[in-house]
């Protein structure tokens, strides 16, 4: 299975296009947070299952605050983090992910990418894709697949 998880785009669409077309097909597409009223259209453009959540600057959405999806097995928090304070620190979000029985989480907010590993939870933030903050300040986004076994293998790719 192929999942492609973006997040931040904030209603700026050139760059999800070109992670979009350079990356597919693939089998689900999982947005963090931050569309800013785009959820319509990047669901039409993905043309595969979605999960996309509410970031902090989805203001009047009825996106969902978080979502717990399942990939080959293995059971996802998907959130834009901000309520958990991934600004500061990441160990709020372990927990979470924890007490809903996650391995993995996949998260936003902070424009920077990580791909680490916590207490046995497998942390991914993409970056994002319209405002990048972290050094070089390339647009980021992530693609997750999994092996026959339903081991999760994750890559942080550029733009």
């Amino acid at each position: 299975m192929k999942v492609l998880i973006v997040s931040d785009t904030h209603g700026r669409d050139e760059n999800l296009e070109l992670a979009v077309n350079r990356e597919a097909p693939f089998d689900m597409l999982v947005h963090c947070g931050d569309v800013e009223g785009r959820e319509f259209y990047i669901e039409a453009l993905a043309d595969c299952p979605c999960s996309i959540v509410s970031g902090n600057n989805d203001f009047f959405s009825d996106l969902p605050r978080e979502d717990v999806i399942d990939i080959e097995g293995n059971k996802v928090l998907v959130t834009h983090g901000h309520y958990y304070g991934v600004s500061m620190e990441f160990d709020q979000l372990v927990e979470a992910a924890r007490e809903k029985g996650c391995n993995a989480v996949f998260f936003g907010h902070i424009h920077v990418p990580v791909l680490e590993e916590e207490d046995g939870v497998l942390l991914v933030n993409p970056g994002s894709l319209a405002f990048p903050r972290q050094r070089g300040r390339r647009p980021s986004y992530a693609v997750l697949e999994t092996d026959e076994k339903g081991g999760m293998h994750v890559e942080i790719r550029y733009l």
